[in-house]
């Protein structure tokens, strides 16, 4: 994040500060530092909570230091117990897995960490053009880990429940509204429940590819009329957002060849319908905001790295402990164009 972005003003206090951590001087420098460190640590928190792919998704909940990350299923819907597949992050780095015991579901939280470093230069010089690019690099580290591991256990629950939705009449590789439709029904007739029923799932999301959110503008008289047609085609870069009261988000890692296909392909081991598509999409239901949790047991510290003083360097280092969980997979139906 640069220093033009608003969790990096280069206030006079800040600016004073990042001169001080690179005095020559070694107790000013390591003192100015400490505090540097404290300063840029709430702005790295709202960033690594706001600025990703998974904003709107998971909810953060702060967990006291002796809470057990422990979550009842009976409370989402009595009786159904059974009905529920939970899936979680079991550690760093591992694979989602299918986790449910009895009637709750233990979220394990783990560690993350990241560090930073710049010459002492650009401190005394107070760049705060490469200290905030430093920073940027920073947060994205830990965004960048967030964002994996809250995807990987979306697409885990997805392929769980064995369905992948597409629109045979449409050609392979095109994103169509009758693929939407067909999400929307698939959604609702295996949610549970019946049609009286308040919790019953209902498709509210879609993520799809850069590519597939193109295929809009490229739909003919056959898929909308002329006059939607011209509204798309004038319409600006994420301004085409809904379909049948369906939110549309277009994600870079999505796509054929793209990072999260190739978990779903390779690390999944699932499957595209054969000869019927080729690159995959997902759909949620965010409503109740009851199954897609991040339990966070220690947010983002940020500490200054002494050590770095000899080489006439200043950095920063800090971790964080988190999980994440999707506490029902029926919240979750994957696609194919």
């Amino acid at each position: 994040m640069s220093a033009e972005t608003k969790a990096f003003q280069p206030t006079p206090e800040l600016t004073d500060l990042l001169v001080k951590s690179g005095s020559q001087h070694r107790e000013t420098s390591l003192a100015a530092t400490a505090e540097f460190a404290k300063a840029l640590e709430q702005p790295l928190r709202q960033g690594v909570l706001s600025g990703n792919i998974l904003d709107g998704i998971f909810e953060p909940i702060q967990l006291a230091q002796s809470a057990t990350p422990e979550f009842p299923l009976d409370f989402l819907a009595p009786g159904t117990e059974k009905d529920f597949v939970a899936y979680t992050v079991p550690n760093h780095g591992y694979i989602p897995e299918r986790h449910v015991e009895g009637d709750y579901v233990m979220v394990p939280t783990f560690d993350i960490g990241a560090s930073i470093d710049y010459l002492l230069k650009y401190a005394r010089d107070a760049r705060w053009d490469v200290v905030g690019r430093a920073m940027e690099v920073l947060e994205a580290s830990f965004v960048k880990k967030m964002n994996d591991d809250g995807w990987h256990t979306i697409l885990a629950a997805g392929v769980d429940r064995n369905i992948v939705v597409y629109d045979s009449d449409a050609t392979e590789g095109q994103f169509s509204k009758r693929l939407v439709s067909l999400l929307k029904t698939v959604m609702r007739r295996n949610g549970g429940g019946n049609s009286a029923s308040n919790n019953r799932g209902l498709l509210t999301d879609l993520y799809v590819s850069p590519e597939a959110m193109e295929d809009i503008r490229n739909w003919g008289v056959d898929q909308v009329d002329e006059v939607t047609r011209r509204e798309i085609y004038t319409a600006a870069d994420g301004s085409v957002n809904r379909i049948f009261g369906v939110n549309l988000h277009d994600l870079d890692e999505l796509g054929d060849g793209q990072e999260y296909q190739l978990f779903y392909e390779n690390t999944l081991s699932a499957t595209m319908p054969t000869g019927h598509a080729t690159e995959l999409v997902v759909g949620l239901d965010l409503r109740k905001r009851d199954s897609f949790i991040m339990p966070v047991r220690e947010p983002v510290q940020i500490y200054e790295d002494d050590t770095l003083h000899r080489q006439k360097r200043a950095g920063f280092y800090g971790w964080a402990e988190q999980g994440f969980a999707v506490l029902d997979n029926r919240r979750v139906i994957l696609g194919a164009v």
